[in-house]
């Protein structure tokens, strides 16, 4: 049972960004710091990556744990309210992520996607991840 009422819940839903939240923002302001360009948010690439490298094609998504299913065997046993909507709702979520990354790649995309607890506290690491990627592509090219 919700501990929230109707509205309350519906309040609450409406605060969960879908851009611009605070793991894109943390993960954007490093990559601006490194000196990379970047688009974001990109409604003309499958999925309308959070972070887009046109020339290198390289995609980036910057995913929350609870929306996204990470360590989901175990998770979705931790849903205590609305299982019947959560989980497949979640289980759709993953299923089009999949299906994002295969379309992506199909088109020649590097696809990356990043845990939002990684960005947090590994942010240093995600970006050199993006380099590694960056710089393959600029060698390739030459």
């Amino acid at each position: 049972m919700d501990k929230l009422t109707p509205e309350q819940r519906r309040k609450n839903m409406q605060a969960v960004k879908n851009k611009g939240s605070k793991i894109e923002q943390i993960l954007q302001e490093a990559l601006t710091e490194r000196g990379y360009t970047f688009t974001i948010n990109d409604s003309s690439v499958v999925g309308k990556p959070d972070i887009v490298f046109h020339e290198e094609k390289i995609a980036v998504f910057c995913d929350s744990e609870f929306f996204h299913g990470w360590n989901w065997e175990v998770k979705k046993n931790e849903i205590k309210t609305r299982r019947e909507f959560w989980i497949p709702k979640i289980e759709r979520n993953m299923e089009r992520d999949a299906e994002v990354n295969k379309e992506l790649q199909r088109d020649g995309w590097i696809v990356l996607r990043f845990w939002g607890k990684d960005i947090k506290k590994n942010t240093g690491e995600c970006v050199k991840e993006i380099e590694r990627m960056v710089w393959a592509f600029q060698v390739l090219r030459k």
